[in-house]
């Protein structure tokens, strides 16, 4: 499976074309939130119009709750504390963030931005799926730091070791890559500045790799 993925397009979609040409051919589309800036929640229709394949996408902290609705309505799937199965591979989804000190729309406490995985990646599990955890906001203490500490999500983090893939996004400056017990997370970086990442899962006859590359215009 070749998964593009993208966080943080904040409402300027003029580089999705490009970094798309750049992947070259995928088969489903991630979207880590922070999809408008601030609103119209309907700009998340404009973002659609790039893809030709299957689009899971979850909102972020400057993302209006109310974009959920626009979502549903739309041909991407809400993943929002939702599941997704796709042949062998489950995906899971939390939008928003943590709070921030900056008050934005979509901030939710630790208990309730969590709300629900633990049963979905649980049945996962006992289904011997492979699970892809999409979220905004970084699990604490990874691709999550700025000048001040760490600002991820510890309900995220519980979740390390027992997902294959995490994708997020919320922290700018936290692009990269790093595989941590087991999981590989990727902040694909600022879409609106050309950042993307083309993230291939395959099982190679010698076991399940997962190999991403890091995409930029």
């Amino acid at each position: 499976m070749r998964i593009f993925a993208i966080a943080d397009p904040h409402g300027n979609y003029s580089k999705i074309d490009g970094l798309l040409e750049k992947a070259g051919k995928i088969d489903l589309a991630l979207v880590a939130g922070d999809i408008t800036n601030f609103g119209p929640d309907e700009k998340v229709m404009e973002l659609l119009d790039h893809f030709d394949v299957p689009v899971l996408a979850v909102p972020g902290n400057c993302d209006h709750p109310s974009i959920l609705d626009v979502l549903d309505t739309s041909n991407a799937v809400n993943l929002h504390h939702k599941s997704h199965t796709i042949g062998d591979t489950v995906f899971v989804g939390s939008g928003g963030s943590n709070p921030t000190p900056f008050c934005t729309p979509f901030e939710m406490q630790e208990c309730d931005i969590g709300s629900g995985l633990e049963e979905m990646i649980k049945a996962a599990e006992s289904n011997n799926m492979k699970i892809v955890l999409l979220t905004h906001a970084p699990p604490y203490g990874v691709l999550d730091e700025i000048p001040s500490g760490h600002v991820g999500c510890t309900s995220f983090s519980d979740f390390l070791g027992r997902v294959q893939l995490i994708v997020c996004g919320h922290i700018h400056e936290a692009r990269g890559v790093v595989r941590t017990k087991g999981t590989v997370v990727v902040n694909p970086g600022m879409a609106a500045s050309g950042y993307a990442a083309l993230i291939e899962m395959h099982d190679d006859g010698q076991g399940y790799k997962i190999e991403v590359q890091l995409l930029h215009i």
